[in-house]
């Protein structure tokens, strides 16, 4: 980890999943990055996130800042490159000229992504892809050399992944990171073949922790949390179509343990800051400083099919999105890091207050 100063402060970032949407968390990092002030202690990641979280540990030990920005950069440009053969969803200069009319991506992709969604959910992964075709273990197998990530001391890396016979989330600390563990956090089971480690079985952790937040609890010593959201909490209109609607669900469903850990955030901060713990415990449980990043307004004119678009202008315009959001909390938030929480986690995320009083 880079040297201390002044301005700099420290934080534990949490990075959700979310298919191509990925590529909001690489702008969002990569204008951390180049802000320079913010130094990363923890760096918890599930699906895409953890996909992010391992690309930039290895930049950040091979490179420092400079190097994990253009490894974030290299990984998505030759997912690109990788989608225009393996992608299922592919926009077409048709798509480009009419994308707007149709929910932010084009019609052709819509047609494509609603037949994969179709076939997906009617035909197992080991019946439809019996050779477990990947390209993104290729593409990380090529970006990251894993064997040197696992000895990192740059940052504490934690990738959830979710046990698929007890149904509880593994959390894999930097040490255990291996290749295999970065394609369970992001192995959604509709398409792929549960991945095999130690034994265990594993799925998508977005099912369990999307990101988990309590590592840093037990193995951080920076009270300030940041989650980088891909997943919108808040939906203006009502899904209508089936694939809007499903797509809904998933939303819900992958942000429901985070909700959960912020439940207890909020409850453990109350206990600090009311004083309601007995002497002895006073050390034990602190105070958290949570900050977000949203997505909400940014990717809100996307379908659920722009998820398995990997175009360059796509995922170069989702990079641009999220470097955007990430310079304004910059400018708004920055110098709550380490004194206070930027969000309010009653009002954004819980809506307790009513029961709480």
């Amino acid at each position: 980890m880079a040297s201390k100063s002044s301005d700099k402060r420290i934080i534990n970032l949490a990075l959700q999943g979310g298919g191509a949407h990925g590529a909001f968390t690489w702008g969002v990092l990569d204008r951390l990055l180049e802000d320079g002030r913010i130094e990363l202690e923890g760096l918890s990641g599930t699906s895409a996130g953890a996909v992010n979280s391992a690309l930039l540990a290895y930049g950040l030990q091979t490179g420092g800042i400079d190097g994990a920005r253009e490894k974030l950069e290299e990984f998505w440009r030759a997912s690109s490159h990788a989608g225009a053969v393996f992608s299922p969803v592919r926009s077409t200069p048709f798509d480009a000229m009419f994308g707007a009319a149709f929910g932010g991506i084009g019609p052709m992709v819509t047609a494509t992504y609603n037949a994969f969604d179709t076939l997906t959910r009617t035909v197992s992964p080991y019946e439809f892809n019996p050779f477990d075709i990947n390209p993104l273990r290729d593409i990380l197998e090529k970006c990251i050399d894993f064997d040197q990530l696992a000895s990192c001391n740059e940052v504490k890396l934690f990738i959830n992944a979710t046990n698929v016979k007890t149904g509880k989330a593994r959390i894999f600390e930097t040490k255990e990171i291996s290749l295999d563990v970065v394609m369970a956090s992001a192995c959604l089971p509709y398409l792929y073949k549960a991945v095999e480690i130690e034994g265990e079985h594993y799925w998508d952790g977005g099912f369990i922790g999307n990101p988990a937040i309590f590592p840093f609890f037990y193995k951080c010593e920076s009270q300030d949390v940041m989650i980088v959201h891909i997943n919108p909490m808040l939906r203006d209109n009502v899904p209508k179509t089936a694939p809007e609607i499903m797509n809904r669900i998933n939303e819900i469903s992958f942000n429901s343990s985070l909700i959960a850990e912020l439940r207890a955030i909020k409850f453990a901060s109350k206990l600090v800051q009311e004083n309601w713990l007995k002497d002895e415990y006073h050390n034990k449980i602190r105070d958290v400083y949570v900050h977000s990043i949203r997505s909400d307004e940014a990717l809100e004119d996307l379908s659920v099919a722009s998820k398995f678009d990997v175009s360059w202008a796509f995922l170069t315009d989702l990079r641009d999105r999220g470097r955007g959001v990430a310079d304004k909390w910059i400018t708004e938030n920055f110098d709550a890091v380490g004194n206070r929480s930027s969000v309010d986690l009653d009002k954004e995320f819980l809506n307790i207050s009513n029961i709480a009083e």
